[in-house]
């Protein structure tokens, strides 16, 4: 029978725990097994790893170490360790050797080597990172990211500029996945950055198909200060995940505390930055500051300034009044006036730098599930109380969940034991002050520590699927054959939850719920198996016939195979009752009736009918009716076999552990004594080869006594007329033939009975595995050695997973043969094979355990196999991977081939190749042959993929094309000494004829060099002058059959000055100025002019015009009293000409007065009589409470405004306040009384007219408080 399932228990007493190495070191892990003998394997990424130069590994009894020697970056990675069906699993991480700093040579300043980025870092004083780390704090949250997962490069922080780009790269190798990766960009926890491409994002991607390296980039183009933050990366495919954080840091665009405004604001140009590099860059990234330096053309002379470091101009500029600015700027030579002033108002509206904090929070922490963080801040005031907000709302100090710190100036708020609900922004507030951070909390993925396992259950049994995930309370999610199982579903499925253990119930299996069963988490999934078999049950022993006397007992005794079956006794059809006499037990397995006393009618055909089952056990009881005849005194001993029905050759057949009773009815008077021998039997097999005919044993018994005795579970025993032999418990080796003799003084009779013993067979020899499929394999075995005395009837097979110890039944009906095929295997998962021998006793022990094998599959066919290429001699072929590769790795393809007409196909070359092309050589032209691929993995070669027509060996004529790229077919201009390598793919076959000319005229080696293959040409330049433009004409041709090509290069250069700038005309503070193009336009179109102007005294230049398209224009703006001069550059595609083109003479500003005379205007009459625009309005006021009476009027002159009451006017009386604003006219009653009742008037009167208002106003007495009592009543 199966072996009980046992519970995994971990074969590991120490396990090997994480460690960190420096690189360069060694470092040692140790494990100990429970026991001394056990297998021990230690895998790096889930690949074993054996000893060599890298790696040491060592077992001495249970101690087992892995040592990794000259520790690298590459060697950080999670390891594992295996023994039996426990693996444990643990990562060393790499960290980075300091570096010794460098000693300045003496008598040299040290200077620090500064990449362009990090010199222009905004912060003042900032060294770089790599060369003075900050000390990390104790009690930081380790940020680093570790290689692990699906990235081989992960994303790193970074800083940028306002207005900079930058790019994060993230690589995946592929290798070992089975579908391209699917990459996600996210800022923040939730915005996806992929609806976000466009002006300042870009996301691109590239594969590497040499090392199967996918490379993913995020742009950031013109960097804003809203782009900083925190920043999250995630790549998954199929059921692997990976994720990354990482952040970036955006500075504002200011000039250092330390530099010169008077170098500041210096006009730059892009010629400028051209020759002062990269680092070079406007301090205003405005587009109307970023004027540009031609200074640095002057070439003729050197301006040299005099820098003061020890005034402060800002500082003068910021106290000065506005008028000032322009004498500042003079004195301190500050020439971008304007620039200086837009500079100026942005430092005004700079925020002041905090005065309560010395160092702020990050803008964001990350931390792990289950870790601590710790949040520090810097203050200014180290008595300062400081608190801290969680989402707005204030911490308390509560338990250990938030540790509050105070050291010094430093503020320190520690999480422990942080989870998603930590996931939250947190504020520090000191005074008015705060600052603000978020945290977010990584949760880590649930992995399955404990996997389904296959199950065998019959029909109606409860089944529970079990496993267990690495966290609490996760949430998982089961399926069956791909299809979700949801609570929907609750009346068929239950799932229960118990901490970190999750189980699936069916209660009633039934034949539809076989299947595959799958659950997944987020972090890995597992499957198994569940076959569900018809109840078939087993009769382990039958009744038999019964022979008895009056007044013995009869019992009929049989065993089935399910405890729980009930069952019913029949006699001669009619269904047996308990009674005193007759008795009805079930216990276990076994059914019994037993019949005390028996009396003749209770001689019948008794059956035993099991309830639910269309079988029956039948068995006769015979009645020996006991009859007593007188005989003489002297009556010899009679042994009456025949009596039993049986012969003297008769055999007696009993199971090996069942009772051997040997009834012999026997006559004589005197009784006679009985003896009983035992001969071993003659069979072909004998105990060390010899034989052994005497007897074995004897006893004997004499007036009820037994004599001798051989075996203590022998026992002999006489009744009246009956000789009874028992053996307790009968074994193999009471197999044999009995003899009994029965004597006494009239005589002896003797009788054989032969006894035949069976058993269970042994156990077969393991079995062997012949052939593995996708989902199958064959098995073969041997018969057992021994039947067990009864033919074999079959076997049973079993099968598990190689690290379960579940086995799971294959048959129920033995099978006869010895080579099965078990199907319905997962492929690429490792099985054993074991087998039970079944005769009609029973079933043997199971045999020994196969070796492990891997179902696996051939791949499917080669897909797209085609001809790339033929020759008189060659052929190159092209095809792609097969669309199904299985569980086991593609070793490569093999390529035949077979002459038409033939069946003999010929390997192309030895071994196998790992490519999808070949190139097959050294084939005789003109033959006609068929080409076949087929793909290799560990079950072997998959079906080929043929070409569907004999191919002849032989070159096809191929026309001649040239494939001109799309930016050859314009003029291709280049700038002079620029470097020209223009590459022309073209076809045709066989090798075509390639040349070249320039304007008609064959191309001197001289002028260009040419490279040709037999795919395309290069034309080569290595220095360009203007003799080199012109029109390249490429023509390809084969015998008379060709194709051409033209290709236009122009070689541009810088212009030449413009010709007789002279001053036109003058007026006021404006100069007319006019001039020619110049003689030389460097080959290419004039865009424009550059017009300068200088004061005679400084003879600092100023940019008056850029890109001017005509050759005539008007300065205007100078200041009277200087005199000037004028020179113009020219502009096209290259740049400014070399030398400018200067005024002859100076034009002086005169300092002359200008008499303003103010036009006369007609002046406009705006009056107009008074008009009320709103008019009173009718009051109804109470007595003793304050009422005002409004209206508003227009006029122009102002109206005089009178009050009247009842036409008498009130202007003078202290009862009323009359109000005037913004032609709203008001008049206030102070405490009415109801004689202040009436009509009211307003007069509004100026030059122009009059206007009246008026209204009537009721004044009500008061209610006290007795009169509305009385009304109530």
């Amino acid at each position: 029978m199966p072996e009980p399932v046992k519970k995994p228990v971990s074969a590991f007493t120490k396990r090997p725990k994480a460690q960190e190495a420096e690189e360069g070191s060694s470092v040692v892990f140790e494990a100990e097994t429970e026991k001394a003998d056990a297998k021990v394997r230690w895998q790096c990424n889930s690949k074993d790893i054996a000893s060599g130069n890298k790696y040491l590994i060592l077992a001495e009894g249970n101690k087992h170490s892995l040592t990794i020697q000259t520790v690298t970056k590459e060697d950080a990675s999670v390891y594992a360790v295996i023994a039996g069906g426990s693996k444990v699993k643990f990562e060393l991480k790499v960290i980075s050797k300091p570096d010794a700093p460098a000693e300045a040579p003496a008598g040299k300043p040290e200077e620090p080597s500064m990449k362009p980025e990090q010199a222009s870092d905004p912060r003042e004083g900032a060294p770089p990172a790599a060369q003075d780390p900050p000390p990390a704090e104790a009690d930081a949250p380790d940020t680093r990211q570790d290689l692990t997962g699906l990235f081989t490069e992960k994303p790193q922080s970074g800083e940028v500029t306002v207005g900079e780009n930058f790019t994060f790269v993230a690589k995946v190798n592929a290798e070992s996945l089975l579908k391209k990766p699917t990459i996600r960009w996210f800022k923040g926890k939730w915005m996806d950055l992929a609806t976000k491409c466009g002006k300042h994002l870009q996301l691109k991607e590239t594969y590497d198909r040499s090392s199967k390296v996918y490379t993913f980039e995020m742009q950031i183009i013109a960097a804003k200060a809203n782009f900083a933050g925190g920043y999250r990366c995630e790549v998954s495919s199929k059921d692997k995940f990976d994720s990354c954080n990482f952040e970036l840091t955006v500075h504002e665009a200011r000039a250092p505390g330390g530099l010169d405004i008077r170098t500041a604001f210096r006009r730059t140009s892009e010629a400028g930055k051209k020759r002062s590099g990269p680092g070079a860059s406007s301090t205003d990234g405005n587009d109307d500051s970023g004027e540009l330096d031609f200074s640095a053309l002057l070439k003729k002379r050197a301006v040299q300034v005099h820098s003061e470091p020890d005034v402060d101009v800002w500082n003068i500029l910021s106290k000065a009044p506005p008028s000032a600015y322009e004498k500042i700027a003079f004195q301190y030579g500050i020439t971008d006036l304007r620039g200086m002033l837009k500079r100026l108002k942005k430092m005004k509206k700079e925020e002041k730098k905090s005065e309560a904090f010395l160092k702020k929070l990050d803008p964001a922490y990350q931390v792990s599930k289950g870790q601590k963080i710790k949040l520090a801040v810097e203050v200014a005031d180290e008595n300062v109380e400081v608190k801290w907000l969680k989402n707005g709302q204030e911490l308390q100090k509560s338990g250990s969940k938030y540790i509050f710190e105070s050291v010094g100036n430093m503020r320190y708020l520690t999480i422990n034991h942080c989870s998603l609900a930590d996931d939250a922004a947190y504020t520090c507030v000191v005074g008015e002050e705060k600052c603000t951070t978020e945290l977010f909390v990584k949760e880590p993925p649930v992995t399955i520590t404990k996997t389904l396992e296959d199950q065998m259950v019959m029909k109606g049994e409860r089944v529970e699927l079990e496993c267990e995930v690495s966290e609490e309370g996760a949430n998982v999610k089961w399926e069956k054959d791909g299809v979700e199982l949801t609570r929907d579903e609750s009346f068929k499925y239950r799932f229960k939850k118990d901490g970190c253990k999750h189980v699936l119930i069916i209660n009633e299996a039934t034949k539809e719920d076989c299947g595959h069963y799958k659950v997944k988490t987020n972090g890995g999934e597992s499957v198994a198996e569940l076959l569900v078999q018809e109840k078939e049950l087993e009769v382990y022993q039958s009744i038999a016939d019964l022979t008895v006397k009056a007044k013995d007992q009869a019992v009929f005794k049989c065993e089935v195979s399910d405890e729980n079956v009930r069952g019913t006794w029949y006699k001669n059809g009619v269904e047996v009752k308990a009674d005193p006499r007759i008795n009805i037990t079930h216990i276990g397995r076994i059914h019994k009736l037993t019949i005390d006393e028996v009396k003749p009618e209770d001689e019948g055909d008794y059956t035993f009918v099991p309830d639910g089952y269309a079988f029956n056990l039948s068995a006769k009881l015979n009645f020996i009716e006991v009859k007593i005849d007188f005989v003489p005194r002297q009556d010899p001993p009679k042994i009456h076999l025949d009596c039993l029905g049986r012969t003297a050759d008769s055999t007696i057949i009993v199971v090996a552990g069942n009772k051997l009773r040997l009834d012999v009815p026997i006559t004589g008077d005197p009784a006679p004594t009985v003896i009983w021998t035992k001969k071993e039997k003659d069979s072909s097999v004998k105990a060390d080869g010899e034989e052994n005919e005497g007897c074995a044993a004897s006893w004997s018994l004499k007036d009820g006594e037994v004599i001798s005795e051989g075996d203590g579970r022998v026992r002999v025993e006489t009744t009246m007329g009956h000789c009874v032999f028992t053996i307790e418990g009968a074994e193999r080796q009471d197999e044999g033939i009995y003899s009994v003799v029965v004597r006494n003084p009239a005589g002896e009779d003797t009788a054989d009975i032969n006894v035949k013993v069976v058993d269970v067979p042994d156990p077969p020899q393991a079995p062997k595995i012949l052939s593995v499929g996708e989902d199958s394999c064959v098995v073969q075995w041997e018969p057992p050695q021994f039947d067990g005395g009864q033919p074999i009837i079959g076997y049973v097979l079993e099968r598990k997973k190689l690290r379960s110890y579940r086995w799971m039944r294959l048959n129920f009906d033995p099978f006869a043969g010895t080579t099965y095929e078990a199907k319905r295997m997962i492929e690429g998962v490792p099985y054993e094979m074991r087998v039970y021998a079944v005769n009609s006793i029973g079933m043997s022990r199971h045999s020994p355990a196969s070796q492990p094998f891997v179902p696996i599959a051939p791949t499917s066919e080669p897909i797209g196999l085609c001809v790339e290429d033929i020759s008189d001699t060659s052929i190159t072929l092209k095809w792609r991977a097969p669309e199904r590769i299985g569980a086991a790795e593609l070793k490569g393809y093999g390529i035949e081939y077979c002459k038409e007409g033939t069946d003999e196909w010929i390997p192309a070359f030895q071994g196998l190749t790992e490519r999808t092309t070949a190139t097959i050589r050294d084939l005789n032209t003109g033959d006609k042959l068929l080409f076949r691929v087929r793909a290799y993995n560990m079950a072997g070669p998959s079906a080929p993929a043929t070409l569907a027509q004999p191919v002849t060996i032989r070159e096809i004529m191929q026309r001649p094309k040239i494939w001109l790229p799309r930016n050859l077919r314009q003029t291709i201009i280049k700038k002079v000494g620029d470097t020209v390598n223009i590459m022309i793919p073209f076809q045709g076959k066989p090798r075509p004829k390639v040349s070249w000319t320039k304007d008609g005229e064959p191309l001197s080696p001289s002028i260009a060099s040419v490279r040709n293959s037999e795919l395309d040409t290069i034309l080569f330049i290595r220095k360009t002058d203007r003799i080199h433009s012109g029109q390249y004409d490429l023509k390809v041709e084969i015998e008379n059959v060709e194709d051409t090509a033209r290709v236009t290069l122009q070689i541009v250069d810088l212009p030449g000055p413009p010709e007789t700038l002279k001053i036109v005309d003058t007026w006021g503070f404006n100069v007319a100025l006019e001039w020619k193009p110049p003689k030389d336009n460097g080959n290419c179109e004039i865009s424009g002019y550059n017009i300068q102007k200088a004061d005679k005294k400084t003879m600092e230049w100023y940019t008056v015009h850029d890109h001017y398209r005509r050759t005539h224009c008007v300065v205007s703006d100078l200041i009277m009293g200087n005199e000037y001069i004028f020179r113009v550059f020219s502009i096209n595609l290259v740049g400014l000409s070399l030398e400018p083109c200067t005024t002859k003479d100076s034009v002086y500003i005169q300092k002359t007065g200008i008499l303003y005379k103010p036009p006369n205007y007609k002046e406009h009459d705006f009056s107009e009589p008074p008009k009320f625009t709103h008019p009173l309005v009718n009051r109804s006021i109470i007595a003793g409470y304050s009422a005002t009476l409004s209206c508003a009027v227009r006029g122009i002159p102002k109206p005089k405004v009178t009050w009247y009451k009842n036409k008498m006017d009130i202007s003078n009386e202290a009862k009323y306040r009359m109000l005037s604003k913004q032609g709203v006219l008001t008049l206030e009653i102070r405490k009415p009384c109801p004689f202040d009742g009436g009509v009211y008037t307003c007069k509004a009167v100026n030059d122009c007219g009059e206007d009246v208002v008026e209204c009537k106003l009721e004044v009500r007495p008061q209610i006290t408080k007795e009169e509305k009592k009385e009304a109530n009543n």
